[in-house]
């Protein structure tokens, strides 16, 4: 399904690169945020808090664009608190329109990604270095 199709559905390592913060919509809780930089190649997104139907919009609109204009985008999913199905589709539909690695998944990611049978579609690594050079 084309990305305008889906209808909205910690950092690991201070890398030195510029980062580009972007705060979620008002419309979003607090404390979910989007850092996004270039490294070595890959466009890293790091996502901070709950991902819901009410709260994607941010990342959903991060994963298009990265996905679109680089080879590789690797989630630092290391500070996600919360996910749902909307932010595993997000992910399937990442993975199939291009290449991504997800870091550090939080332990409620892992688990539903487990439960999902997710964890064995997606590729993980343990640090940004470690994606970015896969």
């Amino acid at each position: 399904m084309p990305w305008d199709e889906t209808g909205m559905p910690a950092l690991t390592r201070d890398t030195g690169a510029e980062v580009l913060w972007e705060q979620a919509d008002a419309h979003a809780p607090d404390g979910v945020a989007v850092v996004q930089y270039e490294w070595r190649g890959a466009w890293v997104i790091i996502a901070r808090g709950s991902y819901d139907m009410e709260s994607i919009t941010p990342l959903v609109d991060a994963m298009a664009a990265a996905v679109r204009k680089h080879p590789k985008v690797i989630l630092d999913a290391s500070g996600i608190a919360f996910a749902d199905s909307t932010l595993l589709n997000l992910l399937i539909l990442t993975h199939q329109t291009g290449v991504l690695r997800v870091v550090a998944p939080s332990l409620q990611l892992q688990r539903l990604c487990e439960i999902t049978g997710v964890d064995s579609l997606l590729e993980t690594r343990d640090s940004i270095d470690a994606a970015a050079v896969s």
